[in-house]
């Protein structure tokens, strides 16, 4: 077998990487098929084993079989011989709520279930493609997504700024980096918030044991450090609508931090609050609630204000949306009954 001519070839360096994962602090020890299976959405373990027996799945470097304990620390990495999908981006004529527009930046209302830039199981229909069929030459952000600042979750509605030149893209990533951009989103969630208002502070990492969800760390090396405001607006008796304003902008961020305080987010079926939490058992009750869960098939979150300063004229903008209509018939449904609620869910003999 011929030497490679190239002293510091690595076999990675003609390779594509599909997927990285840190295995974070307090991860068990646990095989690698195992550990990329719950990881990885839409992953089987036999595929996750047939990666590994082919040679596709790298730990520290090194290709590792799929019995490979895993533990804190590691760098595991997927490389295959094709770039990932969702490294193409096909223009789509997909309709955009455009809020304001200038020749630096675009602010975007996004509607619930559009997902914001392609992904495992979302190669296409998504704002990023709909937004390199109604913008041109839009810059690259870090990750090689063209115009994005922030994001929000697929099943939440609200507000989006996007750069439209690459100097506006620097300004306005710095202003979400350095906490100077204001975010506040709209949240009805379980039970009777007890304090007005508050802060909630917690390191957000991946939960050890489901990796689809995240999870509040306790230990402050375990994790990026997140901070949520909150203030109830108002108070419906089982559920509660409140304000939260965002410091940090981490994966799930509201949805953790309610959640770890209590207050899991109206049916948000990733983190349990697509079941009762809070109220009654009666059976009228039951039925109110699962009419609101069809009427909200989703989360009860919408990104309702953003400001920042304008990365050209320095002044400061900030824009409102109001609430969509799915969240917004939930809260009156809400409304109604916390103002009958003594005689509008009494049994029926």
């Amino acid at each position: 077998m011929a030497e490679n001519k190239d002293d510091n070839f690595e076999p990675e360096d003609e390779l594509f990487e599909h997927h990285r994962f840190e295995v974070p602090k307090g991860q068990a020890l646990l095989r690698m098929d195992k550990y990329l299976t719950a990881l990885i959405q839409f992953a089987t373990r036999n595929k996750v084993q047939n990666a590994a027996d082919n040679g596709d799945i790298y730990v520290n470097g090194k290709p590792e079989k799929s019995n490979y304990k895993v533990k804190p620390g590691d760098v595991i990495r997927v490389l295959l011989a094709h770039p990932p999908f969702e490294n193409r981006i096909d223009p789509e004529n997909i309709p955009l709520d455009i809020v304001y527009e200038d020749d630096a930046l675009i602010v975007i209302n996004k509607p619930p279930g559009l997902v914001v830039h392609p992904g495992h199981g979302n190669y296409t229909g998504t704002l990023v493609n709909a937004l390199v069929y109604h913008f041109q030459n839009l810059p690259m952000n870090s990750s090689n997504r063209p115009g994005l600042v922030h994001r929000i979750d697929k099943d939440t509605s609200g507000l989006l700024v996007v750069a439209k030149t690459e100097q506006a893209l620097a300004n306005l990533a710095a202003q979400f980096e350095f906490k100077t951009s204001e975010r506040e989103y709209v949240a009805l969630v379980w039970g009777n918030v007890i304090e007005d208002e508050g802060t909630i502070t917690g390191n957000i990492s991946r939960h050890l044991k489901d990796r689809m969800q995240m999870a509040v760390f306790e230990d402050p090396e375990v994790g990026k450090p997140a901070v949520t405001h909150y203030k109830v607006l108002e108070r419906f008796g089982y559920v509660t609508l409140v304000s939260c304003r965002l410091e940090t902008g981490r994966t799930h961020q509201i949805r953790v931090h309610m959640k770890y305080i209590g207050h899991t987010l109206f049916n948000d079926a990733r983190y349990g609050g697509d079941v009762i939490l809070k109220g009654t058992t009666f059976t009228k009750y039951k039925q109110f609630v699962e009419n609101c869960f069809k009427l909200l098939p989703r989360q009860a979150l919408h990104a309702k204000t953003l400001g920042f300063k304008h990365p050209v004229t320095n002044e400061l903008m900030r824009f409102d949306s109001e609430i969509p209509e799915d969240m917004q018939s939930v809260i009156e449904k809400w409304r109604t009954y916390a103002s009958a609620k003594d005689t509008f869910f009494e049994e029926e003999d």
